[in-house]
Order: C-alpha cells, then sequence, then structure tokens
C-alpha cells in the first residue's frame, strides 16, 4: 500500500511540472549557459584560485581585449556579458609577468594573431622589472613586437607605438625604448624613410606640445637607439636637416631637461658617423652645451644628468675652440682612489674625477674601483642619480664582465651586488628579493664589506639589510668596489675623499685613506687624446694580442689557438678567434725566454 502511494505521488509530481513547462512564456536555458552562469558565479568569489595554466588560456583568449586595452576604463567579460573594471579585473587573479618560454615562429608555421601594439608596448613595461634571469625567455609581448616589426609597416608601428605610449615618469622607459628597438630586425631603407616622413621633424615641431613632453623625449631616444644601430649612409640619411634641427632645437632652455638629454645622446650617437660628427659640429653646438655644461653640479638631478652628457661631449665629441678640458682644470689633490678607466669599455662615460660614471650604450658596462682590498672592514657610498637599473657592490679581480651579453656585478661567484630599482641582491647570477623600497635619485646607498666576519652589507639612506656571505665560498681576498650599469643609468661614487652622508655606527675605513695614486694615473684622457697616445705605442712582435704587455706563451686547447699569455687565457672561457669552449690553457715552454 506505502509503495502505491509513493508511486501516485511521484506521477502526480511529474504531471505538474509538465503543465508548469507548458504553462511557461519563456523555454529554459541551454545547459551551456547554465554551466557558464556556474562557472563565471564560481569566478567571483573571494580568495578565488587560477592555476599556471588556466591563467595562460584565459589571457590568452582576452590579450586583444583586457591585457592591451590599459588605456580603457572597463572591458567585457564574455563569461558573463557584465561590465568589469580593468583594474579589478588584473587584481582578481594572480598576474604571471614572464610567460612559459615560447619557442620561435618556425618558417612554415602562420604568424601570431596580431595585437594592440601599445598594449604590448606597455605591457613589456611593466614586466621589465622582472626579468631577472640571464637565460630566462623573453616575455610574451616583446617575442609578438619581434615578429610584428619584421615586416615595414609593423616596424614602423612598434615605433610610433613607443613614441606614444611610454610614460615621463616610469625610469625604465628608454631603457624599454632601446630593448625593443634592439631586439627587432634592422629597419629596411624604405622603412626609415617612411618612418622620417611620418615624423616629419623640424625646429617647429620641437617648440609643439612643450607641456607634453613625453612625446619628444620618446623621439628622441628612439631617434638615438637607430642612431647606434645604424652606420653610414642610412645613419647619414637619417640625420636629414629637419632631423638636425629639431634635435637642436630640443637643447633650447625652454625645453624639459629630460627632452634635453635624450636630445644630446641622440646627437652623440648620431656623431659616431664621421660624416654625422662634422654637420653636428659644423651646426655650433658647442657653444650651447657650453651653457648647458653648469648644470653638471646643480643639485636637480636631471639637470644634473644633462650637465654631465654637456660637459662629457664636449671634452670627447664636439671640441670647442679656447675651452680647456676639463682634466685640465679639475682639482684631484685630495682623491686617492677613483673609478678605474682602464679597463672598461669606451662606451662607459667617467667623469674627470673619476667618480661619476654613467652609461647610454644599449651594453650592460661595468666598473671597479683602483684599489683592492684583502682583510679589515671597509665601506663606500653611492649617491643615485638616476634610478634605474644598476647593480652595485664588490667584485674581485676573478669576477668577469660581459658586457654584451648583460653579465655584470653579482652574476658570477665572484661578485655580490645590490639592485634598488627591482629590489634584489645579486650573487651568481641568481637573485632573491630584498626588503628595502625601490631607490629614487638622491638616495644614499652604502657598501660595508667585512673580511674578518666574511660578511657584506648593504644601506639604502642608512639602513641596513642582513648581511650576505655567498660569495666568500669562493672569494676571500682580492676586493674591488664595482658596478654594472642599464641603458642611461648613472651615479656617483664616495671612497672616502668627502664625509659620508650615513657612516655605519662600526670602525672601518675607507680607500681614500689608504690608497694611492700617482698624477698621470689620475687623469682621465678624453678619448681622441687616448687614442693619440695609443698611436705612439710600439708593440713587440710577440706580446699577447689582449694585454699588449705580457709575452704570448699560451695555447687554447682543445681549438688550438694562441697568441695570448696566460694571465688572460685565465679570464677566457671560450677561445677569442673561434668561440669554442676552453677545455685547458697549456704554457707553451719553447716560448719563455
Amino acid at each position: 500500500m506505502i509503495v502505491a502511494a509513493w508511486i501516485t505521488f511521484c506521477a502526480c509530481r511529474s504531471l505538474a511540472r509538465v503543465l508548469l513547462f507548458l504553462s511557461s512564456s519563456n523555454p529554459p536555458p541551454p545547459f551551456w549557459e547554465t554551466l557558464t552562469g556556474v562557472v563565471s558565479g564560481a569566478v567571483t568569489m573571494g580568495n578565488s584560485c587560477v592555476c599556471r595554466e588556466d591563467s595562460d588560456l584565459e589571457d590568452h583568449h582576452h590579450h586583444g581585449s583586457s591585457r592591451s586595452t590599459r588605456g580603457q576604463a572597463r572591458r567585457v567579460d564574455h563569461g558573463t556579458g557584465v561590465g568589469v573594471d580593468a583594474g579589478e579585473a588584473r587584481s582578481s587573479r594572480p598576474r604571471d609577468p614572464v610567460r612559459p618560454p615560447r619557442r620561435g615562429r618556425g618558417p612554415h608555421e602562420p604568424r601570431r594573431k596580431k595585437q594592440n601594439v601599445d598594449g604590448l608596448v606597455l605591457d613589456t613595461l611593466a614586466v621589465i622589472r622582472t626579468l631577472v634571469d640571464n637565460d630566462q625567455e623573453p616575455p610574451y609581448s616583446m617575442i609578438t613586437l619581434h615578429e610584428m616589426a619584421e615586416t615595414d609597416d609593423g616596424w614602423l608601428e612598434v615605433v610610433q607605438s613607443l613614441i606614444r605610449v611610454i610614460p615621463l615618469d616610469d625610469p625604465l622607459g628608454p631603457a624599454v625604448i632601446t630593448l625593443l628597438l634592439d631586439e627587432c630586425p634592422l629597419p629596411t631603407k624604405d622603412a626609415l624613410q617612411k618612418l622620417s616622413e611620418m615624423l616629419s621633424l623640424s625646429s617647429a615641431v620641437a617648440r609643439q606640445d612643450a607641456l607634453c613632453p613625453a612625446k619628444h623625449r620618446n623621439t628622441t631616444a628612439v631617434l638615438g637607439c637607430l642612431a647606434e644601430k645604424l652606420a653610414g649612409p642610412a645613419s647619414i640619411g637619417l640625420l636629414s636637416p629637419g632631423t638636425l634641427d629639431y634635435l637642436l632645437e630640443s637643447l633650447s632652455s625652454e625645453a624639459h631637461p629630460t627632452v634635453m638629454l635624450f636630445a644630446l645622446i641622440a646627437l652623440e650617437k648620431f656623431s659616431q658617423t664621421s660624416e654625422n660628427k662634422l654637420t653636428v659640429s659644423e651646426s655650433c653646438i658647442s657653444n650651447r652645451l657650453a651653457v648647458l655644461e653648469s648644470w653638471a653640479e646643480q643639485s636637480d638631478y636631471l639637470k644634473r644628468q644633462v650637465g654631465f652628457c654637456s660637459q662629457w661631449s664636449l671634452d670627447n665629441l664636439f671640441l670647442k675652440d679656447g675651452r680647456q678640458f676639463t682634466y685640465e682644470k679639475v682639482n684631484l689633490t685630495n682623491i686617492n682612489a677613483m673609478l678605474n678607466s682602464n679597463d672598461v669599455s669606451e662606451y662607459l662615460k667617467i667623469s674627470p674625477t673619476g667618480l661619476e660614471a654613467r652609461c647610454d650604450a644599449s651594453s650592460f658596462e661595468s666598473v671597479r674601483c683602483t684599489f683592492c682590498v684583502d682583510s679589515g672592514v671597509w665601506y663606500y657610498e653611492v649617491t643615485v642619480i638616476t634610478s634605474g637599473v644598476m647593480q652595485i657592490g664588490w667584485a674581485t679581480k676573478d669576477s668577469k664582465f660581459l658586457n654584451h651579453e648583460g653579465y655584470g656585478i653579482g652574476d658570477d661567484e665572484y661578485s655580490c651586488a645590490y639592485d634598488g630599482c627591482r629590489q634584489l641582491i645579486w650573487y651568481n647570477a641568481r637573485s632573491k628579493p630584498h626588503s628595502h623600497p625601490c631607490w629614487k635619485e638622491g638616495d644614499a646607498v652604502g657598501f660595508l664589506l667585512d673580511l674578518s666576519k666574511k660578511q657584506m652589507i648593504f644601506y639604502l639612506n642608512g639602513h641596513q639589510l642582513p648581511p650576505e656571505k655567498q660569495v666568500f665560498s669562493s672569494a676571500t681576498s682580492g676586493f674591488f668596489a664595482a658596478a654594472s650599469f642599464m641603458s642611461y643609468q648613472q651615479c656617483e661614487f664616495n671612497f672616502g675623499a668627502k664625509p659620508f652622508r650615513h657612516p655605519p655606527s662600526v670602525k672601518f675605513s675607507t680607500f681614500n685613506d689608504f690608497a694611492s695614486l700617482l698624477p698621470n694615473e689620475k687623469i682621465i684622457l678624453p678619448r681622441h687624446r687616448r687614442l693619440a697616445l695609443l698611436k705612439q705605442v710600439s708593440i713587440r712582435d710577440n706580446c699577447c694580442t689582449l694585454c699588449c704587455d705580457i709575452m704570448a706563451d699560451t695555447e687554447l686547447r682543445p681549438c688550438g689557438h694562441g697568441g695570448i699569455c696566460m694571465e688572460c687565457a685565465l679570464q677566457l672561457e671560450t677561445c677569442p678567434l673561434c668561440r669554442q669552449d676552453i677545455q685547458t690553457r697549456v704554457r707553451l715552454i719553447a716560448h719563455v725566454s
């Protein structure tokens, strides 16, 4: 009886549902819509977790909408059809700034779907701080921009975007312009011609939009990067009369200091071609720079950069009749330790005092102090003039610096560095975060080396970090103060010639109190005078082809190439002739006198 009653109840309930369905004016939603609603409801729950694969898939699907529309206030969520604030959407899930490595497009593979260029440029700018591994694959945005630039139209689109969207206040903006253009294929002659026509530069254009200097700063940075990449006729063609007038007008006192700075850097790089150098010199640029070099001692750090570069240009490039070279009038009496100008590349600019350095090249330039320490407690300070990527700290004579490969201080087992831009400590090409805030212009960074306790301590405006000890597993003596610079970075060193701003509480020694330099060793000659002296130097036939000093008595195995000394051979990992890895180095006894 109970079973019969239950069957009757179920039948009545089913009949009621059928009648309700037939009387409804709206059909039930399809299954996929219901599922979508459930999923979207789950996604909007707090503390939701998104795995890496899901994140990448969703990011790829919305790349043309959510990632590439930073300038838009809202985007449409395709799952719910509801407008979602872009900032909230990005913060609702963990952002994966550096995507998994992607191989390049093969010869028979279709080109990736074209993305919004402005969004890709801004994405690259956003993730550039996260590229902390020398072997790390470039971010997806950079790879996509590179592929787009394989055609003339795509290259022009990328350049225009760089000029249009890179913000003025980001310290890495110009460096990203250099990085992207350096990674893109070289432009064709037609592309350069089209770019000149599109920009249509002149002195009148330089005076336009004076209240919006970002466009002009980016334009001058692009011109400087192209001038560095190109040579000969291509560089000469790019420096048209209109472009020259534009750059010269950008040096006027009415221009924004950052526009002045990058206009001057562009003129420097154009002058790497001798014909361009003659053209620029005939424009009386030295008269303009003579006024600007007085800014080298400015308390405004942006104007100080302009003054530094103006002074360097007057000493090395655009000579002015009757002007005394800076090294001839600077007082070096109290300076006993300085940056070593004899073991750096030509791309690093060092002031005549030997205490200030700047890099305007696309390479990662390094420099070290003239004084080496083996025991005791030592301290020096650095004043940050630009707040971009620099790795500053301690290195030894065994440290290897590869400027074009991006290896600097902290990128081997014999050095350790502080990076205040990316907030990292570097050792052996590996990094770890530190607790200091990002450094800014005018900050004082302190470096303490305690060889008795085998530890290094880094300070920012007097606030110290926990000691670092990793480097002492590989090196215990022979330490130099050293630094590496990304593009457009500059700082000033204090080795004790003047009072420290934030001296540590422990007892320490300074380089300046214990080092000594002969008067001729303190002189940092301008480039043209140094080249003139090199031409007068006679080199023995059997000397090392690298140092040109010690006898060449070493052969590299297994390639068998020679012509170098053992001291230079020990600093090499690959043969300088064939680039083959070096397994052993053999001293040839027959060559020893």
